[in-house]
């Protein structure tokens, strides 16, 4: 961790006035650490994204840098910490900043791979010594929460258990039918011609219980079965519309605006799903260069995507039996949640991207790629891990925010904000941006950035749908240049904000003007005579990527020339071209004659 990230983490902190899940800072005030830093270290490891610890730094007032006294023996008993106290042992990334003359120690902490957790203090064991971020603070898992944890390190079969009490009339003779009709179909050389009681065994429909009775599969149950709530009644959906932005807070003769529970197999609870929140949704209008449009609250195609994920990726082990899918709609969002985290080789970081994709439920997933839902011409998935790169793009399309993902390690939540990026106000503001010189991706992260949001390149290719981060770079710089963007921090730390100038525009009390860069760097180089990029960077006062893009437009238009390479050779040097040499003969005839 360089001194920029640590500097920039304290001014996030000072921004919102709180720690998060990401961030923890500790006084430390004596040459001893905290004995809650153990937890902390421990918390880390087990969140998605892992996440920094800072000593030195008081949090109750306002997140003074106070220092430390010996930051080389917090250093030394950091690391011992990590690597004697916890189970597995951790190595975090420790680093010593000097700000003003205070020194600040922080330890970086990854997240642990899932083969590996849940990390754990040693002296108190798993089941009481495992401990997670939530908000600000440190909380124990639950007993359940560790054995799901552990459950997840290999591939969980719960959904290929057989459900005992079950018998195969209990699965829909009509579904099954079709399913095995597209089975037979798409794999004909296996499935042709083995009997219906064969084939549902090798898909693992059914399997035969301990008195060698067949009888249907847990996967087979939910997704071809008649009832299955009859066998387990909360693996269900329930949806409950709220009048006012929390459920907290409402009016005790209007409590609810529509409550529903939905029963039966994956497929019907799908296609319910999304006819009881369409119809709990408006049109509104949306902005475009082409004029106004009127579009569903939420794009129906991401609907879809969000709901049958949370159905068929959701936890299936016994313990979470007892909880529910559930939908939760305010004026001002839609809120998605299934029990059971991310699973396998994939993280929020990596959520949505190509060739990265893992299902708790194998068999259930390989089920529901050939039962069609109901009344439609499509079967419930693809399985293909690309659910998530159709809501973000459907989103997108729409001129709304991207998704926000929270992975609560036995939990999953999906929201969608209830908002249009691209009202008339952010249209025309995006047009004194000088909208005609920007990419789609671009405009997107720029509204998002007017709203308030802080990019990094994951965040940045989960709003916009760019899914190569060097693109992602090279966006984000080419907005740095154009000085609409401003970089802070460095490489893997990078965070982009957008600029005082780009605020200021389209308000009518705007008082900065952006400067004519052009003519700027042709009048240096009139009195200076030839210059290097550097020069010009630090004579303007312009960060080095404005002065290449600047020098890039002005060489392309004939203005200056340069003695070699281009604007990426730190040894190119540039003067005016020898237009400037001629107009400055004729303005000294033009003297002598007068």
């Amino acid at each position: 961790m360089s001194d920029d990230s640590t500097e920039f983490l304290i001014r996030l902190l000072r921004a919102f006035g709180t720690e998060d899940a990401r961030v923890e800072a500790k006084r430390a005030s004596t040459d001893q650490l905290p004995q809650s830093c153990l937890e902390t270290l421990c918390a880390f490891a087990n969140t998605p994204g892992g996440g920094t610890l800072l000593l030195g730094i008081d949090e109750e007032n306002g997140f003074e840098i106070t220092g430390v006294k010996n930051p080389g023996k917090l250093q030394h008993d950091l690391a011992e910490m990590a690597r004697v106290q916890l189970h597995p042992p951790l190595q975090p990334t420790i680093t010593i900043t000097d700000i003003g003359g205070r020194i600040v120690v922080g330890a970086e902490i990854v997240e642990l791979s899932r083969e590996s957790k849940p990390c754990y203090i040693a002296t108190k064991g798993m089941n009481r010594g495992s401990f997670i971020r939530v908000g600000d603070g440190d909380r124990r898992l639950t007993t359940e929460e560790v054995a799901q944890l552990v459950a997840d390190r290999g591939q969980p079969r719960f959904d290929n258990e057989v459900v005992e009490d079950a018998e195969l009339s209990d699965l829909d003779f009509g579904i099954v039918q079709s399913f095995l009709a597209r089975v037979r179909d798409s794999s004909p050389r296996v499935f042709e011609s083995q009997p219906n009681e064969v084939a549902l065994k090798m898909l693992n429909v059914v399997a035969t219980d301990r008195g060698g009775v067949l009888r249907p599969t847990l996967a087979g149950l939910l997704a071809l079965g008649v009832y299955p709530q009859q066998f387990f009644p909360q693996l269900c959906l329930t949806f409950v519309h709220y009048p006012s932005k929390s459920d907290s807070k409402f009016n005790e003769s209007i409590r609810f605006i529509d409550n529903v529970r939905i029963d039966g197999p994956i497929p019907h609870i799908a296609r319910e799903a999304i006819a009881v929140v369409r119809r709990n949704m408006s049109r509104r209008a949306f902005v475009t260069e082409k004029g106004r449009q009127d579009v569903w609250e939420y794009p129906p195609e991401a609907l879809r995507e969000a709901i049958v994920n949370a159905l068929v990726h959701r936890d299936l082990s016994p313990g979470t039996r007892g909880t529910q899918v559930q939908i939760e709609m305010y004026p001002d969002r839609l809120r998605i949640l299934n029990p059971g985290g991310l699973f396998g080789s994939v993280d929020i970081t990596r959520l949505g991207e190509q060739g990265v994709s893992s299902s708790r439920n194998a068999t259930l997933l390989r089920i529901l790629e050939d039962v069609p839902i109901s009344r439609e011409d499509r079967t419930v998935c693809e399985n293909r891990g690309s659910g998530i790169r159709t809501m973000r793009r459907e989103l997108a399309s729409a001129g709304m925010s991207p998704p926000e993902f929270v992975d609560k390690v036995t939990a999953f939540e999906v929201t969608m904000p209830n908002h249009t990026l691209f009202d008339e106000d952010t249209v025309n503001w995006l047009g004194s941006l000088g909208r005609e010189g920007l990419k789609h991706s671009q405009c997107t992260a720029l509204a998002l950035m007017r709203q308030g949001n802080t990019f990094d390149n994951t965040k940045y290719r989960a709003a916009t749908g760019v899914e190569d981060s060097r693109a992602v770079t090279s966006e984000l710089q080419d907005l740095v240049a154009k000085e609409l963007v401003e970089q802070q921090g460095e490489r893997g730390r990078a965070r982009y904000v957008l600029s005082e100038y780009a605020k200021s525009l389209g308000t009518t009390d705007a008082k900065r003007v952006r400067p004519n860069r052009r003519q700027q760097i042709v009048d240096l180089l009139g009195i200076h005579g030839d210059m290097s990029k550097v020069d010009i960077s630090i004579a303007l006062n312009l960060n080095q990527k404005t002065t290449e893009y600047w020098l890039a437009k002005l060489k392309k238009e004939g203005e200056i020339v340069a003695n070699r390479g281009g604007p990426g050779n730190k040894n190119t040097r540039y003067r005016r071209s020898a237009r400037y040499d001629q107009a400055d003969l004729f303005a000294l005839g033009d003297e002598s004659h007068s």
